[in-house]
């Protein structure tokens, strides 16, 4: 099964630039949409505009609220999201494509973080 979000829901994230070191997606959404289940690699998240959703993965769900114009790390993870607020989503994603160096193990948090 193909957990790739521009294959996934393809009416929401498109692939605007690539390279063999990284992948930029743009990801927008209006209040209700979900997507369904993919995965995203290490990667950047960059609001251009503020967002509310719910992140769904494994029984677990986190809501993130945001502002436009945070920059904030996402650890690789499947998941799937839904816009829970009342603005339109529109964020850009940075995939890494190099490995993780084996030291530094993922965290197992769900959705952006902070560092």
């Amino acid at each position: 099964m193909c957990l790739d979000p521009a294959v996934t829901d393809p009416d929401l994230y498109s692939v605007v630039f690539e390279n063999d070191r990284v992948r930029v997606l743009a990801y927008r959404d209006r209040p209700g949409d979900k997507t369904s289940p993919h995965r995203h690699p290490d990667s950047v998240m960059v609001t251009l505009a503020a967002f509310r959703r719910r992140i769904s993965a494994g029984g677990r769900q986190v809501e993130v609220d945001l502002s436009a114009g945070e920059a904030r790390w996402l650890d690789a993870q499947q998941h799937s999201g839904e816009n829970i607020g009342d603005t339109d989503t529109h964020s850009i994603f940075i995939e890494l494509k190099e490995p993780r160096s084996t030291g530094r193990p993922a965290a197992a948090v769900l959705g952006p973080s902070g560092n």
